[in-house]
């Protein structure tokens, strides 16, 4: 599990309610943990289970503060009555994955998009005060500029990156014209417990730890050379603490979460392989349609607005990600 002992947050999380949509998913599971374990008043989910997992709230069912609604941001009348009597809204509910969105264009753009309208509307309905939401790094599209900072993007270059631009551009006018208050996060490949390998988009960090347990060889898209700014999901929840209980007033703003370092596949493997002893080799195969080169993200503007720091290093991460791959259930 994700290492909750570091503290993002100086307010009494008591006397607030949250609504985590996406919550059974990797990263809203790990900031549910974090919500309860410090004293949230009310903790709720809203998901509708088609990428997360009954599993990954199993442990929280029984908790005072935890409340479940089974369903989807779709329908309006569910955002509205799942953003009843709420304060903050972390809203991590997304159909991911870049390929995915190449296949399957007409779906991401209808909970992406679509999806994020009714929450909006639903959030201003119902008077909520902040409403985060996970933007991301493939915004920056077609932009050779490193690092990536958040007033300059390129073209984007699949479906799901087009429908995160939007995202950002409906909260920006829904702060302009409904004084709906919201914070972007443009995460930059987020990896750590409770990521699924499984599926046909399962992210590049739980293949590579799954094959380096099995020692099975990695599979690794085109010559591995690209870079990434892989983040621990601890420095996510982070970020979305944060963000949600900032007590000053900013006009709607988006900012990287990422550690502000890059490395490459290639490496990455050869890391992953160090820290679990494996003699795993690779397997190269045709790059993937729609995939960037090169990232890496500029981290200053959210450090100076909202004091965020990464705690967690690559490396750092990994070594939790594997110990809670060796020893899960």
């Amino acid at each position: 599990m994700a290492d909750s002992k570091q503290l993002y947050h100086t307010a009494d999380l008591s006397t607030s309610n949250f609504l985590v949509t996406g919550g059974a998913g990797f990263i809203g599971s790990n900031l549910i943990r974090y919500l309860l374990s410090h004293g949230a008043g009310k903790v709720r989910i809203l998901d509708n289970l088609s990428t997360g997992f009954k599993k990954n709230i199993d442990e929280f069912t029984d908790h005072p503060a935890f409340e479940f609604i089974e369903g989807d941001i779709r329908d309006l009348e569910t955002c509205k009555r799942a953003c009843k009597g709420i304060d903050y809204i972390s809203h991590q509910a997304a159909l991911g994955s870049v390929p995915r969105s190449i296949y399957d264009p007409i779906t991401t753009n209808q909970v992406n998009v679509d999806g994020f309208m009714n929450m909006l509307v639903a959030a201003r309905d119902e008077k909520v005060k902040r409403m985060i939401y996970a933007a991301s790094s493939s915004t920056y599209g077609d932009s050779r500029d490193l690092p990536k900072r958040e007033e300059k993007i390129g073209n984007p270059l699949s479906p799901y990156a087009v429908t995160k631009l939007v995202n950002e551009l409906y909260a920006d006018v829904f702060r302009k014209s409904y004084q709906l208050d919201s914070i972007g996060l443009r995460y930059f490949n987020v990896f750590g417990p409770k990521q699924d390998p499984e599926g046909a988009y399962a992210a590049v960090i739980p293949l590579f730890i799954r094959a380096a347990l099995n020692g099975s060889p990695a599979l690794i898209n085109g010559e591995g050379n690209q870079t990434r700014d892989f983040t621990y999901i601890e420095n996510v929840i982070q970020a979305n603490v944060k963000a949600m209980l900032y007590s000053g007033t900013l006009p709607h703003q988006v900012y990287n979460v990422a550690c502000g370092e890059r490395i490459s596949l290639n490496d990455l493997w050869a890391l992953i392989k160090s820290l679990n002893n494996s003699g795993s080799g690779e397997i190269h195969r045709e790059s993937r349609i729609g995939d960037i080169q090169d990232s890496l993200a500029d981290i200053s503007r959210i450090r100076t607005d909202l004091g965020y720091h990464p705690f967690f290093s690559v490396k750092d991460g990994l070594k939790l990600t594997l110990y809670w791959s060796q020893n899960k259930q």
